[in-house]
């Protein structure tokens, strides 16, 4: 009953932590915009998109355990599916999220055929070839992409009664979109399709074995993947108004990988982490040196994967614990230098007490063995050499 109780008890204050958490992490994000500069605003919003992508990367990457480097297509798909809407077709912003959406995660699923007989490097070089090839092919669709000149559209405007500026009231959009979007990827894990995906990642042959399909799986692995990779794109045009074909290169993919290894594999915190990275430290290595920005950032991930092997996600993880083996061998080697000195003091003779110096010896052998003899001394002189022969006796 004790047990329980405890058990109880602890599962209600961890409840009450995580809500605790939650409220301060709303408050920080709703108050944001109002700090800062509209520029730092527009960093920000940056961040909260590429974590709705980094999301969808950690699904197929962290959780399913294949590989992609063909990410950064399935953003250019949504991306391109919004502002072909908004050019030519005159739609609604918020007409085009789901448009993306559908039409991304229907392309994932195409995809994702691959991934049944192509695993490791193999399924990597295949979806690196997606990210090769299409914008050379988003250049040869002028009549529809613009061609290299791409697309210029609307921004998402602030409606009247917000009374918000504009970067402020697209960071809220975006701040929503991707909250919803966070949500629905740890609901995803915590469902039967996200232990299926740990099952398959952890070992293939166990997971058929218990009765997991690994090709619907690995299929809807890559359709959910490029689900949040479209609707990422979806945001990123309502944010810079503009896309071209430059703009999503085969880089972009590998960023968005090297983004989500140093935020933290298979972290429900990674995405967010490697997307502030992906943000920030190519602006930190241009400002560190203009003439080598790309050797600043690969050093700058070195560094990174050098301090923290499993992303920055699992780096405070990693201190408390070395602080906790430090611990108690500090205890131990404390505890055993207390334990000799206490054996040495119990293991030394007992020191005699000093006589007061009045004191008078108690009998003549003391007074002897206190007084010094001299070669005057008849004790002395009657005293027989060691070795000596015996003296004859004295009538």
């Amino acid at each position: 009953m004790s047990t329980l109780t405890t058990a109880l008890g602890t599962d209600r204050a961890r409840r009450l932590r995580a809500a605790l958490t939650a409220l301060l992490a709303v408050a920080v994000a709703c108050g944001a915009p109002f700090y800062f500069a509209p520029f730092q605003v527009f960093q920000l919003t940056m961040v909260l998109l590429y974590a709705v992508a980094l999301a969808g990367l950690n699904l197929l990457v962290g959780f399913g355990g294949q590989i992609s480097l063909g990410h950064g297509a399935f953003f250019a798909a949504g991306a391109y599916s919004a502002a072909v809407m908004l050019d030519r077709y005159d739609t609604g912003h918020l007409a085009t999220l789901p448009v993306a959406a559908a039409g991304c995660f229907l392309l994932g699923l195409g995809f994702g055929v691959p991934a049944l007989r192509l695993r490791g490097l193999y399924l990597a070089l295949v979806t690196l070839s997606f990210a090769v090839f299409l914008p050379p092919l988003l250049k040869r669709l002028e009549p529809v992409t613009g061609g290299s000149m791409g697309l210029t559209v609307d921004k998402l405007q602030p409606p009247a009664w917000s009374g918000l500026a504009e970067d402020q009231w697209m960071y809220f959009v975006v701040l929503t979109v991707a909250a919803a979007a966070l949500l629905l990827a740890r609901n995803l894990l915590r469902s039967r399709v996200g232990r299926a995906l740990l099952a398959v990642r952890d070992n293939e042959s166990a997971a058929e074995v218990m009765g997991v399909r690994l090709s619907m799986h690995k299929t809807l692995a890559f359709a959910w993947s490029a689900m949040f990779a479209g609707v990422a794109g979806c945001l990123y045009t309502w944010v810079i108004g503009f896309v071209s074909p430059d703009s999503f290169s085969f880089v972009l993919s590998i960023t968005l990988l090297a983004g989500l290894v140093v935020g933290g594999l298979g972290s429900l915190y990674g995405p967010l982490l490697g997307a502030a990275f992906v943000m920030y430290v190519p602006s930190v290595s241009q400002d560190l040196s203009e003439a080598a920005p790309g050797v600043v950032f690969g050093l700058l991930i070195i560094t990174v994967m050098f301090v923290a092997p499993t992303g920055l996600a699992g780096l405070p993880g990693r201190v408390l614990g070395a602080i906790a083996r430090r611990l108690p061998r500090t205890t131990a080697t404390a505890t055993a230098t207390v334990l000799d000195r206490t054996h040495e003091a119990e293991s030394a003779p007992d020191a005699e007490p000093d006589s007061p110096p009045d004191a008078e010896p108690n009998s003549q052998a003391e007074t002897r063995a206190s007084t010094p003899l001299t070669p005057a001394d008849p004790a002395v002189a009657d005293a027989e050499p060691v070795g000596a022969p015996p003296r004859p006796e004295k009538d």
